[in-house]
């Protein structure tokens, strides 16, 4: 706070430093003490998001262990055929699908109709297909439909241009082939399967050059050879044939997509075995050693002698129903009663780690899969007992974010305190100079008037002035 330096000019006494000292006396011990909580607070309040941290990384492992979908993953292994032509097929397992090996040929690609106009019919792209213009109506299999609407003096390409910008089209792509001698519109649908070919019809016989059907009925100037019609995919599962009007084929395996990528050649097949994703599942659990074992590190660190939560009624808590959550029996997982019997052990020190005396985490999952899933997040799993723990403690309304807002809301009562302390120690020093300024202006009329007194003496007759 700032000091006026004009006090003692009067008396000539140093009562800056009277001024300085008694505020000090009154004002250092307190912000002193002030600045000890402050600390002692900043301490605690990073020693709980330590924790609470640490927590959280575990909440989020656990919510993964006690989700059973996590336990139920199946990867695909497949071995193509040795080719430089690609991938033969591509597979997609859903959780369900039971393990086991395919051998999969693919017979014939799906494919959409490709349509052509006949010859002689345009010389150029700017040929016109219509003086009145009209309506074609496009489509192909039962449920895939559009028209379109040109205008009197439409060209090729413009039939072309608004074949391909109609945002109603299904899926028909417009080209012209000019072969030098003559203009060639091409028509190519997306939509696969036998009997799904392109058909296009028109309410004006002068549309019949581009149509499939001609007005009056018949065949219009556009035409599919039987190579370019619209064909279904087929392809064999351990030699049994499947046919399909597209290339992905759904529960041809039960709870497998099979998409076949190219047709095989000679009788080339891709091998598929779906197997349990035992990987995913003990990288999991993993994690769940790491992040379990991270949580009892903090603890141990900040609950040590000196440190800010050593006796910590709440953490204690925590430690203790965490320690009873994991070592709780196990109820309708087979033959797993404990975290023992999945193969996890837990030391002197309270850290899990892998192995027990009863089996490895490896023959665990080997000799009886399914129920580690249960093992965890069954309803009477691990996760599930830990994860309801976990989100009393961490949650936006849980204990540790209660901890952290008293914690704040204690820092913020110390500024208060300390402005507070401030504004009366301003207080204290105005008080203090509006006393002293009074001493000083008596002391300095005491030493004017003693002074005059001097001066006037010595100026008597016979006055003699004394040295001693």
């Amino acid at each position: 706070m700032p000091l006026i330096t004009s006090a003692g000019i009067g008396s000539g006494l140093d009562l800056e430093s009277i001024i300085s000292a008694s505020v000090d006396a009154e004002n250092v011990p307190k912000m002193n003490a002030f600045a000890a909580k402050d600390e002692a607070l900043q301490v605690e309040l990073s020693a709980i998001g330590e924790v609470k941290s640490a927590m959280s990384k575990l909440q989020d492992t656990i919510e993964k262990l006690a989700d059973p979908d996590n336990f139920n993953k199946r990867i695909a292994s497949i071995s193509q055929p040795t080719s430089d032509d690609g991938d033969l097929i591509s597979v997609t397992p859903t959780s369900d699908i039971s393990p086991g090996d395919f051998k999969i040929e693919v017979l014939e690609i799906a494919q959409g109709s490709r349509a052509l106009s006949e010859d002689g019919l345009f010389a150029t792209n700017e040929d016109v297909v219509s003086a009145s213009g009209g309506t074609l109506s496009f489509s192909a299999g039962p449920d895939k439909t559009f028209d379109l609407t040109l205008d009197a003096g439409a060209t090729l390409s413009d039939l072309r241009d608004a074949i391909n910008s109609s945002d109603s089209n299904f899926g028909v792509t417009a080209n012209i082939i000019n072969t030098g001698s003559e203009a060639k519109l091409v028509l190519t649908s997306t939509v696969t399967g036998t009997g799904n070919d392109l058909v296009i019809t028109n309410d004006n016989a002068e549309l019949d050059s581009v149509s499939t059907v001609a007005n009056g009925g018949g065949a219009g100037g556009i035409g599919i050879a039987a190579e370019n019609t619209a064909k279904d995919a087929i392809i064999k599962v351990d030699g049994i044939t499947i046919t399909n009007d597209t290339n992905t084929f759904k529960d041809a395996v039960q709870d497998m997509t099979i998409t076949a990528k190219r047709q095989s050649i000679d009788g080339e097949t891709a091998k598929l075995s779906v197997n349990v994703d035992r990987e995913s599942v003990t990288e999991l659990v993993d994690e769940f050693i790491a992040n379990y074992n991270n949580l009892i590190g903090q603890i141990g660190l900040q609950t040590r002698i000196g440190k800010p939560l050593n006796s910590d009624s709440t953490i204690r808590s925590f430690d203790s129903q965490l320690v009873n959550g994991l070592s709780t029996p196990l109820s309708d997982a087979g033959p797993f009663t404990s975290i023992f019997d999945i193969g996890l052990g837990i030391d002197k020190d309270g850290y899990i780690e892998k192995s027990s005396l009863v089996r490895s985490l490896n023959d665990a999952i080997d000799e009886n899969y399914d129920n580690i899933g249960k093992a965890f997040a069954g309803d009477n799993g691990i996760a599930k007992k830990l994860e309801s723990l976990l989100d009393n403690y961490v949650n936006s309304d849980g204990i540790m974010k209660q901890r952290e807002n008293n914690l704040n809301s204690q820092l913020g009562d110390l500024e208060d305190d300390v402005e507070n302390h401030q504004y009366r120690m301003e207080s204290l020093e105005a008080r203090l100079r509006e006393q002293y300024a009074g001493l000083d202006v008596l002391l300095a009329q005491m030493q004017s008037t003693q002074s005059y007194l001097s001066a006037q003496l010595a100026s008597l007759p016979g006055f003699t002035r004394s040295d001693s």
